[in-house]
């Protein structure tokens, strides 16, 4: 064990007098001690005690080669044991003596030594807290690059909650250095190992097997140090062993430099076998303090556990430098500059062969946002594909091809595409792209589901290939793009790429003007299958990192009332790490197979909020992911056993499990259905493990949400349409759709009542179905198709004009009826109609063809209308495939009820 210059203790007793001041320490308050040489002992040591501010103060006084409290984990016997409060004090104590010392060693006056002119050193520029220059070379011995020095500042970082205090701790240190008189370390190698995530280093070592190792190096028990490892930090089982090993004790007092743990990184990287792992660790252990070694398995695992990534560090070096990292990902470009004092202008642009930062997307959840986030007021609307994102360089015949965490993709992927992007893009030496690749059925062009990709399931699939969808050109032979808008960056792409059937295709992007015809799109994609929509803003320039995309699925809309959900049974749990480390923090979630009589595993189910309460009140048996430990109630593979089981799963709790969508995952055994993004929405303290949803009712949940979508009112309010009519969102107050056409979100208790009321089901036939037909303004039709739900709707308004008849509030608890009205005749059905924005009262024209049976199509589907209302700005130009008519042709039909002919009003 470690031997400390002094120790912290609670008196006990009140016995003990102060060494400074002569007065009694009191009872139960911190006393510092400092361990001096017994002299009636040979050998031996005495505490003289001292208050904590009266030791403090002695230091103040005392010569500079006095042992002083410098760092309380290394100098302070049982800080550990220390109250937060006298933390807080002794640590502000140890600054502000720091500040003392260095303030007198300032104005001591020196013998002056006659030095010849030439040796006298030119003063040196004020150093900016944001301009960090330090004086190559550095000193490897000098105190700003040691290791203990490292570790204080990421304690302090650790320590700080607010994200721009630790940005400017790093920002003070880096300017002033340790002694508070600029920075004389070496900025690359600190930036390099503050951020271990971003320069990162392959050391083929996990968890486990380094404590094997250490095990080894210790001469520890291995099941004890696994044991403690469920409390999830592998360094600090690290450091606990290291501390209580007598074959290898730790040092007293660190001596490591940063140079000595960056050589010994590096050197671990390079090794593959036990033996020469052991090796490495060995030799920097022998150096280290056990806090040493702490970080330095830190270092290896890739996290320094301070809670601050790669814009607060770098913010804290230089205030453009964590822009120009995410645009070139190169951190020793970005310091090149800064070590070089070329500051002015950090503005990088995007390097070939180097992952450019992608740029993301944000949820969308209404329509309405979505023109809210749009400054222009037009947007790209692209297809959402359901694959992988990859990011394609091309120099020359030099091909890289990088994941959305910059990681490079597996080459069974994309290795083929060499052979086709030369041909998408002839002209193309230098080509940087942003693309989606996803396996497509080459006889249908269909996309395959998510996960088809893989080496094995790609095999399983032979009329299927890799094809990339692209949707961004980055660069293209030597010019950055990412500083145009988006409509220019498309409109290369559309000059300069040539589609490779099923290889290399554009991705499917609409302009979008008006907010029903996002509504239409949404619905269509839906409908299709499809996981749903990225929105651009047609102004927008490329901005790595940055959230200024919108996206659209099923689960977002109207908050997650679309969203696939089942009630689940918590059947075991897994240790978490991290913070979560030591508890339970992910369930195994799954349903009650009653043919077997078995439990069936279905997902993996995330809760935060109740993590502490639950430690309680969940009744589990610990197992530690041992298959023979498993009990014959639960069926799993062997990929998902837990650490905990459920005692008894019959009196578990029932949690409702929300996710994007029902996916087939074969790891899972409930029939292979799994959650795809699952979240507990809440605990279901109403239902049991009897009412909570079965095998049977999974695998009907999951065959319903591939075969029908009901998107009635789920995409937002209609902005023409004041709130009503197809894509309104549901209101809280009646409208007369409501007695036609219920909410999807009561459509389930209404039916319930109507079942047990028989004397209130009794409805005409044709009504009813009338009432139950969905909406199915999506899809394309060439001859005349039947009413929709929402055309229906549309009628019943114009048949109840009086305003009573939307707030009247009689009838909320009346049974379901059908309409009192006869409906409005459907003589517009199965004509499409195409209406500029600038004809009189769009809005009213458009409602008013919808309710007799006709549609308004979109400006991307102007090829399938049958009539186009001619604009009048731009009367020279026929858009749309249809019948090219005067504005008079739809209000005559409207009033005569009936379809005029067209050639009587053709332009």
């Amino acid at each position: 064990m470690a031997t400390y210059p002094f120790c912290a203790d609670y008196d006990k007793r009140g016995m003990a007098k102060c060494k400074l001041c002569k007065e009694k320490c009191e009872k139960g308050t911190l006393r510092l001690g400092k361990v001096a040489a017994n002299p009636f002992s040979s050998g031996d040591t005495m505490k003289l005690w001292y208050h904590t501010d009266c030791l403090f103060e002695s230091f103040k006084r005392a010569r500079a080669t006095t042992k002083k409290i410098e760092d309380p984990e290394e100098d302070l016997e049982n800080w550990a044991d220390v109250e937060d409060e006298d933390r807080k004090k002794i640590l502000g104590l140890v600054e502000e003596l720091q500040d003392v010392l260095d303030k007198k060693a300032a104005t001591t006056p020196k013998k002056q030594t006659p030095k010849k002119k030439a040796d006298i050193a030119p003063p040196q520029p004020a150093i900016s807290a944001k301009e960090v220059r330090p004086d190559p070379p550095t000193d490897r011995n000098h105190k700003d690059n040691s290791f203990r020095e490292f570790r204080r500042l990421c304690a302090a970082i650790a320590d700080e909650p607010s994200y721009l205090s630790k940005t400017q701790l790093v920002s003070d240190f880096l300017s002033r250095g340790s002694g508070k008189d600029g920075f004389k370390g070496d900025l690359r190698l600190w930036v390099k190992l503050l951020l271990p995530g971003v320069v990162k280093r392959v050391y083929n070592l996990q968890s486990k097997q380094l404590l094997k190792l250490y095990s080894q190096i210790f001469n520890t028990n291995l099941e004890e140090m696994m044991e403690d490892l469920e409390q999830g930090d592998v360094a600090e089982t690290v450091c606990k062993f290291f501390e209580e090993s007598r074959q290898l004790p730790p040092v007293k007092k660190s001596n490591l430099s940063l140079q000595d743990v960056d050589e010994a990184l590096q050197e671990l990287s390079g090794k593959t076998r036990e033996e020469d792992q052991t090796i490495t660790l060995r030799a920097i252990a022998k150096k280290s303090t056990a806090n040493d070694l702490k970080m330095v398995v830190r270092l290896i695992k890739g996290d320094l556990r301070i809670n601050a990534g790669a814009k607060h560090i770098l913010d804290g070096v230089h205030s453009d430098a964590y822009e120009a990292f995410q645009t070139t990902r190169n951190i020793d470009s970005v310091l090149d500059k800064i070590i070089s004092g070329n500051t002015e202008s950090l503005k990088m642009s995007a390097e070939l062969l180097t992952p450019v930062l992608p740029m993301l997307a944000e949820a969308c959840k209404s329509v309405e946002y979505a023109f809210k986030k749009c400054p222009s007021g037009v947007m790209y609307a692209e297809v959402k594909y359901d694959g992988e994102r990859v990011q394609l360089h091309k120099q020359g015949t030099n091909f890289k091809y990088f994941s959305r965490s910059l990681k490079p993709v597996m080459p069974h992927k994309v290795d083929h595409f060499k052979e086709y992007i030369p041909q998408a893009f002839p002209g193309a030496s230098n080509l940087i792209l942003d693309a989606e690749v996803l396996m497509i059925c080459t006889k249908t062009g269909n996309p395959l589901p998510f996960g088809t990709l893989g080496i094995h399931k790609k095999a399983a699939f032979q009329d299927a290939c890799p094809c990339l969808f692209v949707f961004d050109c980055l660069h293209y032979n030597g010019e950055d793009l990412m500083n145009k808008p988006i409509v220019e960056r498309r409109g290369v792409l559309e000059k300069t790429m040539k589609e490779v059937e099923n290889r290399v295709m554009f991705s499917e992007m609409v302009k979008i003007k008006r907010p029903e015809d996002l509504r239409d799109m949404i619905a269509r994609v839906l409908k299709q299958g499809l996981e749903g929509l990225v929105l651009k803003d047609i102004q927008s320039i490329y901005e790595p990192g940055k959230r200024h995309w919108l996206k659209v699925k099923k689960d977002y809309l109207n908050d997650g009332a679309m969203a696939d959900t089942a009630d689940l049974v918590v059947l075991g749990a897994w240790y978490g790490t991290g913070k979560k480390g030591g508890m339970m923090s992910v369930f195994l979630m799954g349903c009650y197979d009653h043919r077997i009589n078995k439990w069936c595993t279905v997902t993996k189910g995330h809760d935060d909020a109740a993590l502490e309460r639950l430690q309680k009140e969940l009744d589990m048996v610990k197992i530690s992911q041992d298959l023979a430990r498993v009990p014959q109630w639960l069926k799993v593979n062997r990929g998902l056993v837990p650490d905990f089981v459920a005692a008894d799963p019959k009196r578990s709790p029932v949690w409702e499990i929300t996710g994007a969508e029902f996916t087939k995952h074969q790891i899972h055994t409930a029939d292979g259905i799994s959650i795809r993004f699952p979240r507990v929405t809440r605990e279901r303290d109403d239902k049991d493990w009897e009412s909570a949803t079965s095998l049977s009712q999974l695998k009907d949940l999951y065959q319903a949400s591939k075969e029908c979508l009901n998107l009635d009112g789920l995409t937002g309010g209609d902005d023409e349409d004041s709130g009503v009519g197809v894509g309104s969102a549901v209101s809280k107050t009646p409208s007369p759709s409501s007695s036609t056409s219920p909410s999807p979100a009561k459509k389930n208790e209404e039916d319930k009542k109507v079942r047990k009321n028989k004397t209130e089901r009794k409805e005409d036939s044709g009504k009813k179905r009338k009432r139950e037909e969905g909406d199915d303004r999506g899809s394309t039709h060439d001859n005349k198709k039947k009413v929709s739900q929402s055309n229906a709707v549309q009628r019943t308004l114009f048949q109840n004009p009086s305003p009573s008849s939307s707030t009247s509030t009689k009838g909320m608890n009346t049974p379901l009826k059908a309409p009192t009205c006869n409906p409005l005749p459907d003589f517009l059905a199965g004509v499409l109609v195409v209406l500029p924005d600038d004809i009189k009262e769009r809005a009213l024209l458009r409602r008013y063809i919808m309710a007799y049976g006709g549609e308004v199509l979109p400006d991307y589907r102007a090829d399938q209308a049958t009539h186009v209302i001619a604009s009048k700005q731009d009367s020279d130009t026929h858009k749309g495939a249809g019948v090219r008519v005067r504005e008079a042709w739809a209000w005559d039909s409207v009033k005569l009820q009936r379809l005029m002919p067209a050639q009587l009003y053709q332009v």
